[in-house]
């Protein structure tokens, strides 16, 4: 029989090519029946791929995950539905009370403050493509999604994701402006040069978030896949293709090279500006003040890429998906959840405007 495959499919006799067969029940199609399938992997070219007797096409019509989440332990999955429920709930608030105190308090409509407020935005879409339907599963006791369902949460979540990337990048840029040329701030940052940023942000994450999930359509399953992630995760979902991914990986890592290396180069670049710029400055008072502007918005890019670097490299070295999920939380739902923490703490008209805000509606 694998001579037959063998054959048929024309694999040269050079390449080290190992057969499994797949034909097993879990791998059976969503109509009952167990179809044949052998996967097979290229040791030259570290590639997978597997051959049905099933169209590809037809399976992904019909095709759904199975999100496995972090536990099946019933006292663990009631401690993580408490977890993610409050971790949501302070999330929530927190990032609308930012943008009510900076709507409502006309002292803070500058363009610092309007990048916040747009933050708080992206934060809150980050964090509900993907907590609610974590808390919904555990509620129900039913984790399945549908492959168009997966699409459209992978679409979403890289669109947040990217536009908070995006979004730090401008306010570093901010910040940059501000403190390197004090005196032409106005007029650099216009209402209207903040208005095209904002846009141009979306614009870019809006590219980033459809080329991400052309890829991720493109692959094929030969049956019901189990994901072992709380959500649609690109990473997982390549590994448990059936098709060769080499060259979705390639695209996929040059997507992410470009999406995510130039907003980190613009931060590191406005960085090295405003330290370069602060170091001029003769008395230790001026450079402190200078720099306290800067404290909140750095704190954010740490935690926010620090998170994201920490879990991503940690997925290359870890082999266990249940330890990826779990990392995973800490800048999909922790991350979210402090950054209204961090810019209110760590800013005087911030509270001021929340004082203001609790006081008017009290």
């Amino acid at each position: 029989m694998l001579s037959q495959l063998r054959s048929v499919a024309r694999f040269p006799s050079s390449v080290n090519t190992l057969f499994v067969n797949c034909m097993h029940p879990k791998y059976s199609h969503t109509d009952g029946f167990l179809y044949p399938c052998f996967c097979y992997v290229n040791s030259h070219l570290f590639s997978k791929s597997c051959l049905c007797s099933v169209e590809p096409d037809n399976l992904t019509d019909v095709l759904e995950f199975l999100l496995l989440g972090f536990s099946d332990d019933p006292g663990l999955q009631t401690l993580t539905f408490s977890l993610f429920l409050s971790m949501y709930v302070v999330t929530m608030l927190g990032n609308l009370l930012i943008i009510l105190a900076v709507s409502s308090d006309s002292h803070l409509h500058t363009p610092m403050y309007v990048f916040l407020s747009t933050l708080s935005v992206a934060d809150i879409g980050f964090t509900s493509t993907t907590v609610p339907k974590v808390i919904l599963d555990i509620q129900t006791h039913n984790r399945v999604i549908s492959h168009a369902g997966c699409l459209i949460q992978l679409s979403f979540f890289n669109l947040f994701g990217c536009l908070d990337s995006v979004l730090l990048t401008v306010m570093a840029y901010d910040r940059f402006v501000a403190i390197c040329y004090p005196l032409y701030y106005p007029v650099i940052m216009n209402p209207r040069l903040c208005r095209l940023l904002i846009l141009v942000s979306f614009l870019i994450s809006l590219l980033d978030s459809q080329l991400q999930c052309l890829v991720v359509s493109q692959l094929t399953f030969c049956t019901n896949v189990e994901i072992p992630h709380f959500f649609c995760d690109p990473p997982q979902l390549l590994k448990l293709s059936c098709n060769d991914t080499s060259t979705n990986k390639i695209f996929m890592y040059f997507i992410g090279g470009i999406f995510a290396g130039i907003p980190v180069s613009g931060i590191l670049f406005s960085y090295t500006q405003i330290l370069s710029s602060v170091l001029r400055v003769p008395s230790t008072g001026g450079k402190y003040k200078a720099l306290s502007t800067c404290g909140s918005h750095l704190s954010v890019v740490c935690l926010y890429y620090g998170t994201g670097l920490g879990v991503y490299l940690g997925s290359s070295v870890s082999h266990s998906s249940r330890k990826d999920a779990v990392a995973s939380v800490m800048y999909t739902v922790v991350a979210p959840m402090l950054n209204p923490f961090i810019y209110s703490l760590r800013n005087r008209d911030i509270k001021r405007a929340l004082q203001r805000l609790l006081n008017r509606t009290a």
